[in-house]
């Protein structure tokens, strides 16, 4: 890929394993906890989409709570533990990978940014308890425009203050539906399908697709 100038990630499923809070309590969940896990998160991107079309925003934290209430209906979980399992969402890990490569990353000339539905605050804690200050040039949050992604509002957030082409950008996310979002706006979207899923058909289809992010920097 040449001619890039920034580099934009996704944070959920991207940077941050949405897993890995639901993975820390499985042993008070117990083997239920991939599906609860699974559900938690489907159940929260359905929320910012419905939320979206009816235009009744809410942000993403309490979008997160809304929905992990429901799935511990479901899941007959506890509810002693839903203010730890929350707050655990403050803490999500990094894929193993993440660290390194953004390093190698910012070393080089590029912009790079975040550009998510979560809150500002919610996003700064991740990166810092992750220890990844100092990385990122700009952190984007969908609390700016108040719509969720994958509306073309939010995408236009870097590019605006960039200034730069939109096929100068490199977009890169875990969900199909955000890479053919931030595709379909001109971005150059890369897919991170780090669980051999397969495409959607969403009128957009990346020419580069990568297992982790290490393989970015074979293309970047």
């Amino acid at each position: 890929m040449k001619n890039i100038k920034a580099i934009i990630f996704d944070a959920y499923g991207t940077l941050f394993d949405v897993n890995s809070a639901a993975e820390k309590y499985k042993h008070k969940i117990g083997d239920k906890w991939e599906g609860f896990a699974n559900y938690w998160r489907t159940t929260q991107l359905e929320y910012t989409w419905l939320r979206s079309l009816m235009n009744r925003h809410k942000d993403f934290w309490q979008v997160t709570e809304d929905s992990l209430d429901k799935s511990m209906k479901i899941f007959e979980i506890d509810l002693s533990m839903k203010k730890e399992l929350l707050n655990l969402y403050k803490k999500l890990s990094t894929f193993p990978e993440v660290k390194e490569v953004l390093n190698n990353l910012k070393e080089k000339d590029y912009k790079l940014a975040i550009l998510s539905n979560g809150t500002p605050s919610l996003l700064c804690e991740l990166v810092k308890s992750n220890n990844l200050d100092n990385i990122f040039d700009d952190i984007f949050s969908i609390e700016e425009v108040k719509i969720y992604k994958p509306n073309s509002k939010v995408y236009d957030l870097p590019f605006k203050k960039y200034q730069i082409k939109k096929n100068e950008v490199a977009f890169l996310s875990a969900n199909t539906w955000d890479v053919s979002g931030g595709g379909n706006y001109g971005y150059r979207s890369i897919w991170v399908n780090r669980n051999n899923n397969i495409f959607d058909n969403l009128d957009y289809k990346p020419k580069e697709e990568v297992k982790n992010l290490k393989q970015l920097l074979e293309i970047i």
